[in-house]
């Protein structure tokens, strides 16, 4: 047996609509809402109430980096034309482009090894001179944007500068009867 209504309502025989949703008469007392249930909180949320107050300790669980804000900036631009308010400045968000990395390490570098070469020629002590040359060449090749070339020949005279000066120091120990 099927309702009459049941093709109007979209529902078959085997469904029926549930006793919530009949409406009731007119005069009948509006029943009460159901009673909110509140759920204790989870083993984390106590965690973070007992945990120290201070910000930025970390309260266990979860352990995620920290971030740095974005840097955004703002533009004031002419309204457009044609609005109501042309008169009136558009504020406009944007992100500034990143900073481009500067060049010029391998170049410094073969400063730092002629200058350690033309040292090592007369004194035993240019070699800190060569070892920041070498430092920086081995720095200036890791580096995506510097010249390979100017790296190497920076890294080839920082290190016979270190030589020469090692040789210096050797034979001045030699002299000096250092070494017995």
């Amino acid at each position: 047996m099927s309702d009459p209504r049941a093709g109007e309502r979209g529902i078959d025989d085997g469904e029926r609509m549930p006793a919530t949703h009949v409406p009731a008469a007119p005069d009948a007392p509006v029943p009460a809402p159901p009673e909110a249930v509140v759920e204790p909180p989870s083993p984390d949320v106590t965690l973070a109430s007992e945990a120290s107050p201070l910000p930025g300790v970390h309260r266990g669980g979860f352990l995620r980096l920290p971030t740095a804000p974005i840097a955004i900036t703002t533009q004031i631009a002419p309204a457009e034309p044609g609005t109501a308010d042309d008169q009136a400045p558009v504020l406009e968000w944007y992100v500034p482009e990143p900073a481009v990395p500067h060049r010029g390490l391998a170049a410094w570098a073969l400063v730092f090894a002629i200058l350690g070469l033309v040292v090592a020629f007369f004194v035993g002590w240019g070699f800190p001179i060569g070892l920041v040359a070498i430092v920086s060449a081995i720095l200036a090749l890791r580096r995506p944007l510097e010249s390979r070339g100017v790296a190497v020949w920076a890294l080839c005279l920082g290190a016979l500068s270190v030589l020469y000066s090692a040789g210096w120091l050797l034979f001045a120990a030699g002299q000096a009867s250092l070494f017995g």
